[in-house]
């Protein structure tokens, strides 16, 4: 024997409650998982890496449902497939939620559809984390620290987010940002 356990063999050995074949499967198999997952999401390694950890966490828990040992790689990558459909419809949950709050949203008066317009796609182009703090703090009256305890955030990262994201919003209404 050459000394490399098949995959057969190491998910028996994980089912027997080794971590660590488990782990070498996760090495043997990461890399198909990653690309596989980069390439369809398109959004970047972080993303796909998240997404990857989430499979990789799922594959763990449900092995026992895994009906050929053999086929761990692809078994691995229908998780992954399954993930990353559920990330994406969550995004754009996320999306359809954010467009809703800024169509209910009352502007003062001599606001323009434009300008409001101008505004939705502002806050669509914000990362999901600084629309978050801005949705909150800026659009509901929440305080900072409301904030941070509802997203998990320190403070210091929900004042600079709140910032950021209402000078992108400002500049995209045309305005500046000297207050």
């Amino acid at each position: 024997m050459n000394g490399a356990l098949s995959d057969a063999e190491l998910v028996s050995r994980a089912l027997a409650g080794s971590d660590a074949a488990f782990s070498r499967l996760v090495e043997r198999h990461q890399a198909a998982v990653r690309g596989f997952l980069r390439r369809f999401l398109g959004s970047g390694w972080a993303e796909a890496d998240d997404v990857a950890q989430d499979a990789f966490l799922a594959a763990w828990r449900s092995l026992r449902t895994l009906k050929d040992p053999a086929g761990v790689r692809p078994w691995l990558c229908g998780i992954a497939w399954r993930k990353a459909q559920d990330r994406i419809r969550g995004s754009r949950r996320g999306a359809a939620r954010d467009a809703s709050w800024l169509e209910s949203l009352e502007l003062p008066a001599g606001v323009s559809p434009e300008e409001k317009l101008a505004l939705q796609a502002a806050m669509a182009e914000l990362p999901p984390d600084v629309r978050g703090c801005v949705a909150l703090c800026l659009g509901d009256g929440w305080s900072h620290g409301e904030v941070s305890l509802a997203l998990g955030l320190p403070l210091g990262t929900v004042k600079s987010h709140v910032a950021r994201g209402r000078s992108r919003l400002l500049k995209a209404l045309g305005g500046s940002d000297d207050a």
